[in-house]
C-alpha cells in the first residue's frame, strides 16, 4: 500500500473534523441561498471548493460551518441568523450525508451512522452586537464557537489585522469569554491579536480553539499563532487547527503580496484599488513576478512545528475552504485531506498521532467545554452585564479603533474593500467566490 492508501484507510476510521468552511457565505454571495442553483449533492467544482462527493472523497467526518457575516453590515444579527438557517437547510436537504451536531456525543453518533457531523461557528464578535443575550440566542440555535473578532476590532476585543483598540480584551470582552464558558460555546482565537489570545487564555476556564490559524514562527503573518501562545495550549487543553491559506502558511506569499502592493503604490494607485487601470498594473507585475505557490509540504511544515511546541494532543485542521482565493497544490478543495495525511505519514507521524489530529482532539475539546459549562451553570447565572456598564462609552459603530482608522469595509481612503478581507493582493482573479478567510 502507498502512503495515500494508508491515509485513506485511517480517515475511514478517524475522519477529519475541519474547523472552518465558508460554504454558507459563498452560497449567500453566489446564489442568495438558492440551494437548487448550487446543489452540493453534485459536482460544484466550477463554483465552490465544497460539495458532498468531495467531502466524502476527502474523508471529512465533521465540519464546523462558518456562519460568518461581514463586519460592515448595518445590522449583522439578521444576516447571522440567515447563515444559520442556510446550514440547517443544507442538513435538512441531505439527511443521508449530513447530521446536525450540537455536542461531542452528536459528533460520535454521526460518525457511527456514516454522516458528516455539521456544527456551526460564528466568525466575528460583531455577530452578537455587544449583547450577551444575543450570544445566548446564537448558542440556542446551535452555534458552538464564536471567533472573537474578524479582520477588524470589535469594541471589546482587538483583531490581528487592525490597529490596537483596547489592548486585547476589555472588561466586557472578558465577560463574553466567561459567558461562553458557562454556555459551553468554544472561544475561537483565530483572527484575534496576540494580546487578545493571551487575555482570553488568562480568562477562559474551558479549552479554547484556533479554528483556522497556523504558526507565526513558520510564516510571519499576524493571523498566525506566536509560539508563546502555542506553548500555553497544553495547560488550557485547547487546540490549534492549521489552515491552508497560502497567505498564512507561505512566507514567500506574504513577501510577494507586500511587493505587489508597493508596486501599485509606486504607480500612483492605492494598494486596494480594483479599477481597470490598477488591475492592468497588477497583472503586469504578476506576469513578471509569478505568485508563489504553497504545497501540501508547506502546511505539513506548520504542523511539524506546532507539534513540537504545543504537542500532538493540541492540533487539528481548519482548511478555510470557500473562504480563500487560493489554495495549496494538492489541497485544492475538500477532497485533498488524504494528501496531507499521506505527507505526515511519510514524515513519521504515527497512526495514533494522526487519529488525534483528524478526529479525537476536536471531539475531546468540545466535550471538555461541555463539562466546564455543566459545572459553571450550577453556580453561575446568565450574565446580564452590558458593555456600557463594564467598559463605558462605546464607539458609534461598535468598533474600537485608533484615531483615523477606517470603518470596517473601507480602506484608509474611504474606498470599499472588495474581496480583500483575506489579505490577498488587489487584482487577484476572484472569479468564483467572495473570500473571507
Amino acid at each position: 500500500m502507498t502512503s495515500l492508501d494508508d491515509a485513506r484507510a485511517l480517515l475511514a476510521e478517524f475522519p477529519v473534523v475541519d474547523g472552518h468552511n465558508d460554504l454558507p457565505w459563498a452560497l449567500r454571495e453566489q446564489v442568495r441561498y438558492d440551494l437548487d442553483a448550487r446543489d452540493i449533492a453534485g459536482d460544484q467544482s466550477a463554483h465552490l471548493h465544497t460539495d458532498l462527493p468531495r467531502l466524502r472523497a476527502g474523508g471529512v467526518g465533521a465540519q464546523f460551518w462558518s456562519v460568518y457575516v461581514r463586519a460592515d453590515l448595518p445590522d449583522p444579527v439578521p444576516a447571522t441568523l440567515e447563515q444559520i438557517d442556510c446550514v440547517r437547510q443544507l442538513v435538512d436537504r441531505h439527511p443521508g450525508d449530513l447530521a446536525l451536531a450540537l455536542t461531542a456525543a452528536d459528533m460520535e453518533a454521526a460518525r457511527g451512522r456514516g454522516r458528516i457531523a455539521s456544527l456551526m461557528g460564528a466568525e466575528g464578535g460583531h455577530s452578537i452586537a455587544n449583547s450577551l443575550g444575543t450570544l445566548r440566542g446564537l448558542y440556542a440555535l446551535g452555534v458552538r464557537y464564536l471567533t472573537l473578532t474578524h479582520n477588524f476590532n470589535v469594541a471589546w476585543a482587538d483583531s490581528a489585522t487592525d490597529e490596537p483598540g483596547v489592548g486585547g480584551l476589555s472588561a466586557f470582552g472578558r465577560e463574553v469569554v466567561r459567558e461562553m464558558n458557562r454556555l459551553g460555546m468554544l472561544v475561537d482565537l483565530s483572527h484575534v491579536a496576540a494580546t487578545t489570545m493571551r487575555d482570553a487564555l488568562d480568562t477562559s476556564s474551558a479549552p479554547v480553539v484556533f479554528s483556522h490559524s497556523s504558526a507565526r514562527a513558520v510564516c510571519d503573518h499576524p493571523r498566525n499563532i506566536p509560539d508563546d501562545v502555542l506553548e500555553r495550549l497544553p495547560a488550557n487543553g485547547g487546540i490549534a487547527m492549521v489552515t491552508f491559506v497560502p497567505k498564512f502558511v507561505l512566507q514567500a506569499a506574504v513577501d510577494w503580496t507586500a511587493a505587489a502592493d508597493e508596486n501599485l503604490r509606486a504607480h500612483g494607485f492605492h494598494h486596494l484599488d480594483t479599477t481597470a487601470e490598477a488591475m492592468k498594473v497588477h497583472r503586469a507585475f504578476e506576469e513578471a513576478h509569478p505568485r508563489p505557490v504553497a504545497t501540501v509540504a508547506t502546511v505539513a511544515d506548520h504542523l511539524d512545528h506546532m507539534r513540537e511546541v504545543a504537542g500532538v494532543d493540541h492540533l487539528g485542521i481548519g482548511g478555510d475552504y470557500d473562504g480563500t482565493a487560493f489554495t495549496p497544490d494538492g489541497l485544492d478543495d475538500v477532497s485533498g485531506y488524504p494528501n496531507l495525511i499521506a505527507e505526515l505519514l511519510d514524515r513519521g507521524w504515527s497512526r495514533s498521532d494522526l487519529a488525534k489530529l483528524t478526529w479525537q482532539n476536536a471531539v475531546r475539546v468540545l466535550g471538555a467545554a461541555e463539562d466546564v459549562a455543566r459545572d459553571l451553570r450550577a453556580t453561575r447565572a446568565p450574565s446580564h452585564a452590558t458593555i456600557e456598564s463594564l467598559d463605558g462609552a462605546v464607539p458609534p459603530d461598535g468598533h474600537a479603533r485608533g484615531p483615523g482608522r477606517p470603518r470596517p469595509g473601507e480602506d484608509d481612503q474611504g474606498c470599499s474593500i472588495r474581496h480583500r478581507q483575506n489579505g490577498c493582493p488587489a487584482g487577484s482573479a476572484y472569479t468564483r467566490k467572495s473570500f473571507v478567510s
